[in-house]
């Protein structure tokens, strides 16, 4: 089913829809005639000879320069080949994808002042699977991603680069083959299609899907790990997490419940009074990141349904307002939260690792989850790997938010880093990824030691997706197969597919 843009109604998962699973899009009509308006309405200023900053002036420092009529025309070229500035390797296919979605969402508005053709040509390149090759590094993210979009701008104009089924050429030799026509841009075109924070937008809404779903997998692992070190269950009573009143608390703590309903692990005797922290916090840990999650959803929810750009065109006024609507930083605090949120739960997950593999702590099982320990280390150094991806974790969760390095002369003097900040927790979610499948790794080595005592049965599907693609240890062998394979099927969702099979929803 097509995904109609209106402005307003983008979801995070629509976003996910169109850059992973090539859904199509189209503009809604009320959309598209906003568009127009507000393109007349700039014709008539043009018309008018009123000095608009970016159509008929220079940017940044050089906003005081006014053009003249010839040089409207051919400026709007050489402000997307000034501003292709990038370095570094290409940013994702999907992250471009998302923040051309976001860039149209944010044209549906009718605030931008563009031609309503550069707004279907995006969407047509979106519909055909055209992508850009956009640099990672270059944004500042202020006065939008300007680097990266310009690559993406130049591919409209039949220039820079793109990448179509499958392979990377010339911007067009990609518009040529999926039957595009380039475009000359006229007056504002190029400072629309760029002038927003787009590429972090999309990449945080991609990453806060991501870590949504890691965060489930972090419960399930939580749940083997639980099972398997026959916790007391009194901390994830409901009572318990209501009186305090955190909702993401009270989410989790039903969650493991889910998970673990009727485990014959757990029934078993000998139990603490009161267990480590790293097994009974894990409501108020991972409920913590998950009220996180929440805010930095609506963050950029509500960034993918609004009008950034500048300056900012009111048709209805007859009005043009120029401000600061494309800066970064409130995607760049959401997505700051959800790296110390995601490093936080994932310390949490090594924690309990590190219970699995203690013979002084793990409750009877054997010392680094092996029959012949000393002979064999058994998963010893899986916790030396997740131990590594914490210590990069708290190294990359330093904010990049506070670090404004001033630019275009300081006219641009504060500005958000927004797009480091999008790079680094995009790496710590990648990170998170293989602590969590270690986890489970050692769980499921955990819970073969403890049969015939059979787990719940949340956490006996966990256990057979890790089985289907990891070996029990019985002696020594090359860990890092079993880890990286692992992670990836943590990636894909398989594991918190089979549990919801199981046992329903998860919150």
């Amino acid at each position: 089913m097509t995904i109609v843009l209106d402005g307003h109604s983008l979801t995070i998962e629509d976003v996910v829809e169109v850059a992973r699973n090539g859904q199509k899009i189209e503009i809604h009509p009320e959309a598209k005639d906003r568009i127009k308006e507000c393109r007349d309405l700039l014709e008539r200023k043009i018309k008018e000879k009123e000095i608009m900053y970016g159509v008929n002036t220079g940017i940044g420092e050089l906003s005081e320069v006014v053009l003249t009529q010839e040089q409207v025309e051919q400026y709007q070229r050489y402000l997307i080949y000034s501003h292709a500035a990038g370095y570094g390797d290409p940013v994702s296919e999907d992250a471009v994808r998302a923040a051309i979605l976001s860039r149209i969402n944010c044209h549906c508005w009718g605030h931008s002042g563009l031609r309503p053709v550069v707004v279907e040509t995006l969407v047509a390149m979106l519909n055909r699977g055209i992508t850009p090759v956009m640099c990672q590094r270059g944004s500042v993210g202020a006065c939008g991603d300007l680097s990266p979009m310009a690559q993406m701008a130049l591919v409209l104009i039949g220039e820079g680069e793109a990448f179509y089924e499958g392979k990377r050429m010339s911007g067009s030799e990609a518009m040529d083959k999926a039957g595009i026509p380039t475009l000359v841009f006229e007056a504002r075109d190029g400072l629309a299609t760029i002038n927003g924070s787009n590429v972090i937008t999309g990449m945080g809404a991609l990453q806060i899907y991501d870590a949504e779903r890691w965060l489930k997998n972090s419960e399930i692992s939580a749940a083997m790990t639980l099972e398997a070190l026959n916790a007391n269950m009194k901390a994830y009573d409901e009572r318990l997490h209501k009186v305090r009143g955190f909702l993401g608390a009270v989410e989790c703590a039903e969650n493991i419940r889910k998970l673990t309903e009727d485990s014959e692990l757990l029934a078993q005797k000998g139990k603490k009074v009161q267990d480590a922290y790293s097994l009974r916090s894990t409501p108020q840990v991972v409920g913590a990141a998950r009220d996180a999650l929440k805010w930095a959803r609506y963050m950029i929810e509500t960034e993918l349904n609004g009008a950034a750009d500048n300056p900012t065109f009111f048709p209805k006024e007859d009005l043009v307002i120029t401000g600061a609507n494309f800066q970064g930083t409130p995607m760049a605090f959401a997505l700051e939260l959800v790296g110390i949120a995601v490093t936080t739960v994932s310390a949490l997950s090594e924690r309990r690792l590190n219970r699995l593999m203690n013979p002084h702590l793990s409750m009877g099982l054997p010392a680094f989850l092996t029959k012949g320990a000393g002979m064999f280390s058994g998963l010893m150094l899986s916790q030396y790997t997740a131990g590594s991806l914490v210590c990069e974790n708290r190294v990359l969760s330093h904010p990049a938010a506070t670090g404004s390095i001033p630019a275009a002369a300081d006219q641009e003097d504060f500005v958000s880093m927004g797009m480091t900040t999008a790079i680094k927790t995009k790496q710590i979610i990648d990170n998170a990824q293989a602590v969590v499948a270690i986890e489970l790794m050692a769980g499921a080595q955990a819970i073969d030691f403890r049969a015939p005592i059979a787990p719940s049965k949340g956490t006996k599907a966990a256990y057979e997706v890790v089985r289907k693609h990891v070996e029990h240890l019985e002696e020594d062998r090359p860990l890092f197969d079993d880890i990286n394979n692992l992670t990836a099927v943590v990636k894909s969702g398989e594991v918190l597919s089979e549990v919801e099979n199981a046992i329903g929803k998860l919150n």
